[in-house]
C-alpha cells in the first residue's frame, strides 16, 4: 500500500472553442440561402483583420444587408469581447441618433464611425438616475443651463452610467430659464453630448462618486456620477430628449438581442464539444440519449432564437437603405421590443441549463462558465425590463391602431404559406397557434386597458414564439428546397410546446440534415461519424429511415 495521498493520474479534457464562424452551420445556412456568399467571404478573409471599430455602425457596402453583416460580425464577437459591446451598442446609437438629428456635431459622428483606432470615439449613455431608468420623463432631474458662448453647463447626479471610461456620452437633462426654472414631465426634457475629457486632459465636470458592485458584466466599468459644471452641446431640440433618443434604443436592444443570442451560441457550441470528451457510466456524454436530448432542447432554443435576430437585423438595414415596404417598416417597430425581451429571457435560461450540462466543472470560476451566466442576467434588464418592453409593444399596438398586428399576422401567414407539404403538422401547429392568438387579441379588445396590460407579458411571449416558429418553417423550406439538389440521409422533425400564452399552443420545428458534408448541423451528429449508439436510439425513438422525412 502506498505511504502517502495521491492526486491521481486523472485530469478532465477541457472543450476546445473551435472556429465560431466554421463551426456555426446556421449562420453559414443562413447567409448562403439568401445568396450572400460575398459576405461569408469577407467574415472569413477580414473578420480578424478588419479593426473592429467598424462595428459600430454599419457602412453601406453592402447596402440593404449591411446590417446583417454587421450583426453577424458582432455575433460572432461578441461571446469573447470583454463586453466591449456594450460600449459598442451605445456608439452605434449615439451616431445613429447624430445622424438622425441632421449631423449637428459633425466630428463627432465622424470619430464615432471611423475606422482608424486613433481617431476612434466610444459613446456612454448617461440616461439612469435615482428614480430609474426606464422612466426617463418623469426621473431626469439634473439640469442644463444655458451659457453666453451656446454651450450649457450640466448639474445633476446620474445612478448608473454604462460605459463610465466612453470618450463622449449623450444625457438627458432638463434646461432652466433664466430664473432656474425647469418644465415638468416629457415635454422638460432635452438630449445633450459632451466629451468626458477636455482637450487639456482633465475630465469634464465630473466626479466620480463610486464604481457600482454589479452581479455580472464586471469587466465593464459602470459608476454613480456627480455632473458638476459638465460642458455640453444641445443635441435635440428643446423638449425633444425622449423623442430623440428613440433611433437608439431601437439600435441598442437589437444590440443586446445580439448578444443574447451570442451568449446562448457559445454555451451550446462548448456544452456540445464537452459531450464528446466526458465519460461518465461507461459512455461519454454524446453517447447518453437524455443528455443527447437536453443539448438538442438548447439548440433548438438557439436556433428560434437566432432567426428571429436575423430578421430583425434585415428588417433594420432595409429600413435604414429606404427599400422596406410600409409592412416590414411596422414589423420592425414591433419585432425589435419582442425581440429583445424574449431572447434576454431565453439567454438566462439557455446558458442556466448549459452550465448543468458541466456538472460541478460550471460552477466553478475557474472554468469561466459562471460569468457567462452572471453576464447573460443583464441582457432582461439593461434598455427595458420584460414588462417595460412588453408594454412597449402595447404601445406599438395602439400607437399604429392594431397595423403593427396586421402586419405580423400578415408576414406570418405568407411564411407558412410557401412552406412545403412535409412541414405539413409543423405548419398547422404554427397556424392554430396564430389563430389563438388572434382570438385571444380580439378579446381582449373588448375588455379594460387593465386587462390587456396584464396579459401584455403572455402576449410578448406567444408573438416571440410563433414568429420564431413561422420563420423556422420558412428556412426549412429552403433546406428541403436544397435536397432536391443534395444528398441526405434523413430529415427529422421535432416539435416541443413552449407557448406561455394560455390560449394557444406553439410547436417549435427541428430540422437537422445529417447527408450535407459541410451542413452536419444536427447537435449529436458533429463531424465524427462515431455517434452509432445515439444514431440508433434517435431511429429508434423516433423511426426515422433512410430517405424520408419524419413529423
Amino acid at each position: 500500500l502506498p505511504r502517502s495521498s495521491s492526486i491521481g493520474a486523472f485530469f478532465q479534457e477541457k472543450p476546445v472553442l473551435r472556429n465560431p464562424f466554421t463551426q456555426d452551420a446556421l449562420l453559414r445556412g443562413y447567409l448562403r440561402r439568401h445568396g450572400l456568399e460575398y459576405v461569408i467571404f469577407n467574415i472569413q478573409i477580414l473578420c480578424v483583420h478588419v479593426c473592429i471599430m467598424c462595428l459600430c455602425m454599419c457602412v453601406l457596402r453592402f447596402k440593404e444587408w449591411s446590417r446583417v453583416y454587421q450583426m453577424s460580425k458582432l455575433y460572432l464577437y461578441a461571446p469573447s469581447a470583454g463586453l466591449y459591446t456594450c460600449p459598442l451598442a451605445m456608439t452605434d446609437g449615439a451616431a445613429k441618433v447624430i445622424e438622425s438629428l441632421g449631423m449637428p456635431v459633425k466630428e463627432m459622428f465622424e470619430r464615432l464611425t471611423t475606422r482608424d483606432e486613433q481617431r476612434f470615439w466610444t459613446s456612454g449613455q448617461w440616461m439612469t438616475e435615482r428614480k430609474g431608468g426606464s422612466d426617463v420623463a418623469n426621473g431626469t432631474e439634473t439640469v442644463a443651463w444655458r451659457q453666453e458662448d451656446g454651450w450649457y453647463r450640466l448639474r445633476g447626479f446620474k445612478w448608473f452610467t454604462s460605459a463610465t471610461d466612453a470618450d463622449v456620452t449623450l444625457i438627458l437633462a432638463r434646461t432652466a430659464d433664466n430664473n432656474g426654472n425647469v418644465t415638468p414631465g416629457s415635454v422638460g426634457v432635452s438630449l445633450f453630448c459632451a466629451e468626458v475629457w477636455q482637450s487639456d486632459g482633465n475630465i469634464n465636470g465630473v466626479e466620480i462618486q463610486r464604481l457600482k458592485d454589479k452581479l455580472g458584466t464586471r469587466q465593464l466599468p459602470t459608476a454613480e456620477l456627480l455632473l458638476d459644471g459638465m460642458q455640453a452641446k444641445l443635441l435635440s431640440e428643446e423638449g425633444r430628449g425622449v423623442a430623440s433618443i428613440a433611433n437608439m434604443l431601437t439600435l441598442t436592444r437589437i444590440h443586446n438581442t445580439v448578444s443574447a443570442v451570442a451568449a446562448m451560441r457559445r454555451i451550446t457550441q462548448l456544452s456540445r464539444e464537452y459531450s464528446t470528451k466526458r465519460s461518465v457510466f461507461g459512455m461519454l456524454l454524446k453517447d447518453h440519449s437524455l443528455h443527447v436530448q437536453t443539448l438538442t432542447r438548447l439548440e433548438v432554443e438557439t436556433r428560434a432564437a437566432f432567426l428571429l435576430m436575423m430578421e430583425v437585423c434585415r428588417l433594420l438595414g432595409r429600413e435604414e437603405t429606404g427599400v422596406a415596404t410600409e409592412r416590414e417598416t411596422r414589423l420592425l417597430r414591433l419585432l425589435t421590443p419582442v425581440a429583445k425581451l424574449y431572447t434576454g429571457k431565453q439567454a438566462v435560461a439557455v446558458v442556466s441549463e448549459g452550465l448543468e450540462s458541466f456538472g460541478g466543472q460550471g460552477y466553478i470560476e475557474d472554468t469561466g462558465l459562471p460569468a457567462i451566466l452572471r453576464d447573460a442576467q443583464v441582457l432582461s434588464i439593461w434598455e427595458g425590463t420584460t414588462n417595460v418592453l412588453s408594454l412597449d409593444v402595447l404601445r406599438s399596438i395602439s400607437k399604429s391602431s392594431g397595423l403593427v398586428l396586421e402586419a405580423f399576422f400578415s408576414d406570418v401567414k405568407d411564411r407558412l404559406h410557401v412552406a412545403s407539404p412535409a412541414l405539413g403538422p409543423v405548419v398547422s401547429r404554427v397556424g392554430a397557434s396564430l389563430s389563438s392568438l388572434a382570438q385571444f387579441i380580439q378579446t381582449a379588445a373588448s375588455r379594460p386597458p387593465a386587462s390587456l396590460e396584464l396579459a401584455a407579458r403572455d402576449l410578448a411571449y406567444s408573438l416571440a414564439r410563433i414568429y420564431m416558429g413561422s420563420t423556422h418553417a420558412q428556412f426549412l423550406q429552403a433546406v428541403v428546397q436544397e435536397k432536391k439538389s443534395a444528398s441526405f440521409k434523413k430529415t427529422m422533425i421535432f416539435m416541443q410546446d413552449n407557448a406561455p400564452l394560455h390560449t394557444s399552443k406553439y410547436y417549435t420545428a427541428w430540422l437537422a440534415s445529417t447527408g450535407l458534408k459541410d451542413e452536419r448541423i444536427m447537435i449529436w451528429l458533429p463531424s465524427s461519424p462515431d455517434l452509432n449508439p445515439t444514431e440508433n436510439f434517435l431511429n429508434r425513438r423516433f423511426t426515422v429511415k433512410e430517405n424520408s422525412t419524419v413529423l
